[in-house]
Order: structure tokens, then C-alpha cells, then sequence
């Protein structure tokens, strides 16, 4: 389904898919075993302007939407999840979030970063705040022109190898009063030097998106200055909400990652079916097996106009919380069942990684949980629909 596209969005879409099946496909399954971040595939991508295309042409990005960045992200996805899993966190996210409420020198700042080739990270997870992100402990304390922050995020992705942090705190003023939840913008610098106070500690070792470092980040009496404070236009004091719409784009990506990884599963499944013989004749040309493809296509078909859609009503500014929660419950969900179908055709070597269909189904497990788990999109969903609130 092409949705209605532009001549100049199907043209981005078919540069993305070329990309992708070109130089990501076949280094997708190394990256996985070795957890090795795609440094090349990185750079890559900033050479064909991929990575901060959401980002504005006079901060020296393509200007484009959130609508261009999922057809990217979706194609990406079909092959390398850690390759799509990059594009999402420079074009949405952190990066999002200091585009619309960064000062200029902010904004410029950020902008550098990411279209040097740098993955944002987003630090809002805890070891005791998770989906409960209010009750996040990290402290800044204002000591003149700095803030001294102390605390402990856990699930930094990208920790270790992102230059550009967005941390969120509990902000606290001179005299010890507490001020609302802010972002702070911390970078590290070009040689990846640690400023003293940050201690990056372990990896995580996950079995899903690989490729891209899952860690721990401790803030030890680590000193940033004052004017990076991202300041939501309602203020600390009721602006955490405005924050956490950084969270929302990130959710659309996660939407089109599933998509995209399911993609992948579903062409596997097909192309293998044609292809294997069992009592005489290809396994497609049996009931069961087409009854599976039908499934899968109709459900790749419904995710792929919603993630478009979301895309479009977060470009024209209309897009609310609970939509996004749709998304994402939806096209997750439907995306680990195409996975899973996709793996009983291919029968035993499903389980192998000598095909893509369990690395997708892997990393679509990581995707059911980041970016909000679907509990809670199924509570912000409950909540739009009654108007009752089951979080508390």
C-alpha cells in the first residue's frame, strides 16, 4: 500500500530500500552475533542524508516529516533493526524534543551533533522508575550557573556510543526546593571522552536489537551547566508532560520498527515457501501455508496505513497521546504474531541463523517492551475510552 505518496516520498522510500537490501542485509546477522554497533552503517546513512532528515533546513537537516523518517525506518527494519533503531532516535525523540523546546544555541547544538552522525540518547529509565517515569529519583541541584546531578538510568540505549544525552532529573533550586521534572542536554565530547561524574557501567546483554548497547549511566556529582536546561514552554513545574512528548514520536518509530520487522518475516516466509517441497509440490501451494500468508498480509497491510497515518498527524500537528498508544499496541502485537507464523513455515529452520525470521522475532520482543509496554499503552487506551484513570 503506498498510501498516497509523493512522487518524492516513494523516491525516498525506494533509496531506503535499496540501501537496505544493498549494504545493511548482509551484515545484519554479524552485527546480531557480535553486538557490534554499525558504525558503517551509520555512516552510510548520514551520507545519503538519512539520519536527522526530520531536522530544519536552516539548522542544515532536510526539513522533512515524521511521515518521510517511518518510510525509512520501516525499510531499514526489514533487514537490520539496529540500523532502523538508529534512524528512529535521530529523527525522533531526544532530538525531537530539543528541536521544539531548545533554545537556539540548543537546537543548533543538537543538530551538529546528530547530522555529524550521532545516535541521541533519551535517559528517562530507572532501576526503580520504569513505566512510572514520575517517580524517577536522578536529582539536579542548582549550584549558580550549573546544576550537580546524582542518580542512576538504566536502559541507556546507545550508552557508550551516543555523544548527545538527554537526561531527565528531579530539578531543585538553590534554597533545596523542588522545581518539577527537567531534561538536560549532556554531551560527551568528540573523542568520547566521560566527563568527570559520568561512569558508564554495564551492558546489558539482551537478545533483541543487539547491535545497539543497552547500559547503565551513573551520575556522580556530575556538574552541567545551567543553560542546558531544556525548558518546556508551561515550565518545569507542569511542562514534564510536554517533555515526555519526545516519548511520543519515539513511539511511532517503534510502530514502524515492528512493521518493518515483520515485513522482513513476512517476505522470508513467502519467498520460502515457493521454494520448499514437501509430498511433491512447493509448501505455498498448500491450504494451511496460504491461509498463514493471507493472515500475515492482511495484518502488514492495516499496520503499514496506521504507522503512515500516525505519521502524517504528527506532521500536521494533531496527533494525541492515546493514538499513538493504538499504534504502537497494534503494530506490535500483530508484528511477534506474523513472526511467529513466519517461523512455523519455515519449520525447523526458522530457529537457525542462517535465516532472518527468529533475529526479527528476537528483536521484536525488545520493541514490545521499549517505548512503553503494552500494559500501559492498553491503560492509556482504557483511560481515553472511559475517561477513568487506572494508573493509581
Amino acid at each position: 500500500m503506498d498510501f498516497e505518496l509523493s512522487p518524492a516520498q516513494k523516491e525516498l522510500q525506494a533509496r531506503a530500500r535499496a540501501l537496505a537490501e544493498t549494504h545493511m542485509a548482509p551484515r545484519a546477522a554479524e552485527i546480531d552475533r557480535s553486538e557490534a554497533y554499525p558504525w558503517d552503517h551509520v555512516e552510510r546513512l548520514r551520507a545519503v542524508g538519512m539520519l536527522g532528515m526530520t531536522i530544519p533546513k536552516e539548522l542544515g537537516g532536510a526539513g522533512l516529516g515524521y511521515l518521510e523518517a517511518a518510510l525509512v525506518i520501516e525499510e531499514m527494519a526489514k533487514h537490520c533493526g539496529a540500523s532502523a533503531r538508529i534512524v528512529v532516535e535521530t529523527n525522533m525523540g531526544a532530538i525531537g524534543a530539543i528541536l521544539k523546546y531548545g533554545s537556539p544555541a540548543q537546537r543548533k547544538l543538537a543538530a551538529d551533533l546528530v547530522l555529524s552522525g550521532d545516535k541521541p540518547a533519551i535517559c528517562i529509565t530507572e532501576p526503580g522508575a520504569g513505566s512510572a517515569a514520575t517517580e524517577m529519583t536522578t536529582r539536579a541541584d542548582k549550584r549558580g550557573d550549573i546544576y550537580v546531578l546524582n542518580g542512576r538510568k538504566h536502559w541507556i540505549t546507545g550508552g557508550g556510543v551516543s555523544r548527545l544525552h538527554l537526561v531527565f532529573a528531579r530539578v531543585f533550586d538553590e534554597r533545596g526546593a523542588e522545581q518539577g521534572i527537567g531534561g538536560f542536554i549532556l554531551v560527551r565530547h568528540p573523542q568520547l571522552n566521560t566527563p568527570r561524574g559520568l561512569i558508564i557501567g554495564k551492558r546489558e546483554p539482551a537478545l533483541g536489537l543487539r547491535g545497539i548497547p543497552e547500559t547503565e549511566l551513573i551520575f556522580e556529582n556530575l556538574e552541567v551547566p545551567a543553560d542546558m536546561l531544556l525548558m518546556p514552554q508551561r515550565g518545569l513545574r507542569h511542562g514534564f508532560g510536554e517533555l515526555m512528548d519526545a516519548y511520543n514520536g519515539q513511539r511511532i518509530g517503534a510502530a514502524t520498527v515492528a512493521l518493518g520487522l515483520a515485513q522482513g518475516a513476512y517476505e522470508k516466509a513467502v519467498s520460502y515457501a515457493n521454494r520448499r517441497e514437501q509430498f511433491g509440490r512447493p509448501i505455498g501451494g498448500f491450504q494451511l501455508t496460504q491461509e498463514k500468508l493471507a493472515n500475515m498480509a492482511l495484518e502488514l497491510g492495516k499496520g503499514q496505513l496506521l504507522a503512515l497515518h500516525l505519521g502524517r498527524m504528527k506532521d500536521d500537528g494533531r496527533l494525541r497521546a492515546e493514538q499513538v498508544s493504538f499504534g504502537k499496541l497494534n503494530n506490535v502485537r500483530e508484528a511477534l504474531r506474523i513472526a511467529r507464523e513466519a517461523r512455523t513455515i519455515l519449520g525447523a529452520n526458522g530457529i537457525t541463523l542462517e535465516y532472518p525470521v527468529i533475529r526479527h522475532a528476537n528483536n521484536l520482543e525488545s520493541v514490545l517492551t521499549y517505548e512503553g509496554t503494552s500494559e500501559i499503552h492498553t491503560l492509556v487506551l482504557g483511560k481515553a475510552l472511559t475517561g477513568l484513570d487506572a494508573f493509581s
